[in-house]
């Protein structure tokens, strides 16, 4: 027995002496738990702890230096006030992922933020956060999932009052609870958790809902108060395919763009939205609603229709269509997947043109309306070249150039941080003949084949035929950007650190430096 106790000395010493004295005042071995703003500080040494004590528990997965976390700080504090003085079940911690790298690889954690749900302690299959980044997406997202996701309906009363107890309730009609597709009925009603959901199996709520097979049915206080959606006998349900048909019919035949409405209208990812600029101050304008909406049904689950109120919230978005108030009213298509812009003839707006111009668009016989701002006269003057849209296609596709192009947007953080590199690479290259350096506001500029989808976006358009085109990956600094550049559009091959030797009789060398990515503005 003293043999043993000997050695578990040792071993202890031995421990010890391997840590050496930096890592004995740096390293947190206790399992204790801190918090900040009532968000539990997690580590590798209390994680398996915090997972005991807490039956739900939303880890976000950080680094210090993402933009993307900074902003989403404040709402993931204040939903953690919220839970813990609603005294849910439910606790929030947070993991910075730079740090603590064993936690970050066993979870896979590939970008931050990364939110996972853990359930009743269970570490090898957290549930991926799907709601929304604010506190109070974050709150519904978690409650719902501590308690039932929908509603038990048992009497045709209680069906009655659930039903009008909001402007809008979902209610999935399964003779079977147990059922595939009963199972897909409550996994979406835990994710969508700013609809309320219902569920029933009697046979006189089917009777008394005129039903005889298993249906999802959305019943709201407004157009055509309810929709069916049956569920297919062979293929089920789909949980993707229900989400988004919710999200489509929840929504009015035309909404009007408000500050409450816009996660709704974005929020349905529909792939084109029919806009009507109008002022609402102007009773004529208002007017034009009418044929409006009579022209919506017809591509409803297509087509988005919205109302804009140039003299109200939609001022805001006035500039992202090149427009002012006094353009109202006037009608723009979008299709969101690009942001190409459709402008329809400003003197017809009958349901029949409205109708027209729309299936026009959707069949592709009609062009898009390019924004382009007005060159500087100087743009070409200048160390680097400003370019709009009206003068791209020149310079970019200018056969004895190579070009190298910023696409950037003015409030982008990214695209300040990295504009004295960019300026200095103009200075440098300002002489040569062949090398053209520009930049282009991509918020007020827009190219027909050329889509922007994050901020800054570099491009290299190297000289000779083809109009080809090369995006820039690499770090942006002005010795990387240079490189890149002499050597043709690529970045040479480095070549292999070779690791020095140990500079002390320990044998333990300094700790490489560890990059780091940077967050990246998407449009």
């Amino acid at each position: 027995m003293q043999g043993f106790g000997a050695r578990l000395v040792w071993v202890l010493v031995l421990s010890l002496a391997w840590l050496g004295p930096e890592e004995e005042e740096g390293e947190v071995l206790s399992d204790e738990i801190e918090e900040e703003d009532d968000v539990l500080v997690l580590h590798e040494h209390n994680f398996a702890r915090a997972l005991s004590e807490h039956r739900l528990l939303l880890v976000e997965f950080y680094a210090p230096w993402c933009g993307h976390c900074q902003r989403l700080a404040p709402a993931f504090a204040q939903a953690a006030t919220a839970l813990r003085d609603e005294s849910s079940p439910a606790r929030l911690g947070k993991v910075d992922a730079t740090a603590q790298t064993a936690l970050a690889n066993e979870f896979g954690i590939t970008s931050y933020p990364t939110l996972k749900l853990f359930r009743d302690g269970n570490r090898t299959h957290p549930v991926p956060y799907t709601g929304r980044m604010d506190a109070k997406g974050i709150v519904g997202w978690i409650e719902r999932r501590a308690g039932p996701s929908a509603t038990l309906l048992e009497d045709p009363d209680t069906a009655a009052n659930f039903i009008a107890s909001q402007d809008l309730v979902v209610v999935g009609f399964f003779k079977d609870l147990e059922s595939e597709a009963a199972q897909v009925f409550y996994e979406v009603a835990g994710d969508v958790v700013d609809m309320t959901f219902g569920v029933a199996m009697a046979t006189e709520l089917f009777e008394a809902y005129g039903l005889s097979a298993d249906t999802v049915c959305l019943f709201k206080k407004f157009d055509e108060e309810r929709t069916d959606f049956p569920v297919d006998p062979a293929r089920g349900l789909d949980a993707a395919e229900l989400t988004q048909l919710l999200q489509v019919h929840r929504l009015e035949l035309v909404m009007e763009f408000t500050n409450e409405t816009s996660d709704y209208i974005f929020g349905a990812k529909i792939p084109h939205h029919m806009l009507l600029f109008l002022n609402k101050s102007s009773s004529g304008q208002l007017q034009l609603r009418d044929d409006f909406r009579a022209a919506a049904s017809t591509f409803r689950g297509k087509v988005l229709f919205v109302v804009v109120d140039v003299a109200g919230h939609g001022a805001g978005v006035l500039p992202f269509f090149g427009l002012t108030p006094d353009d109202a009213p006037t009608l723009r298509l979008v299709k969101m997947e690009n942001n190409r812009k459709y402008q329809m003839d400003q003197d017809v707006f009958s349901e029949t043109a409205i109708r027209t111009f729309v299936q026009e668009v959707l069949d592709g016989k009609v062009k898009p309306r390019l924004l382009s701002a007005e060159p500087p006269e100087d743009w070409d003057t200048r160390p680097v070249k400003v370019l709009v849209a009206k003068t791209f296609e020149q310079v970019a596709f200018d056969e004895t150039k190579n070009v190298f192009v910023k696409f950037y947007a003015p409030w982008c953080s990214h695209c300040q941080a990295m504009a004295a590199a960019w300026e200095e690479l103009g200075e440098r290259y300002k002489d040569h003949e062949d090398i053209v350096i520009a930049e282009l506001d991509a918020t007020a500029n827009e190219l027909e084949n050329i889509t922007i989808h994050g901020f800054p976006t570099l491009h290299y358009f190297p000289a000779g035929p083809g109009r080809k085109m090369v995006e820039y990956k690499s770090t942006r600094d002005l010795e990387t950007f240079s490189k890149f550049l002499e050597n043709g559009g690529t970045l040479p091959e480095e070549p292999p650190v070779v690791p020095k030797p140990p500079e002390n009789s320990t044998g333990r060398g300094e700790p490489s430096p560890v990059g780091t990515a940077e967050s990246r503005d998407e449009l």
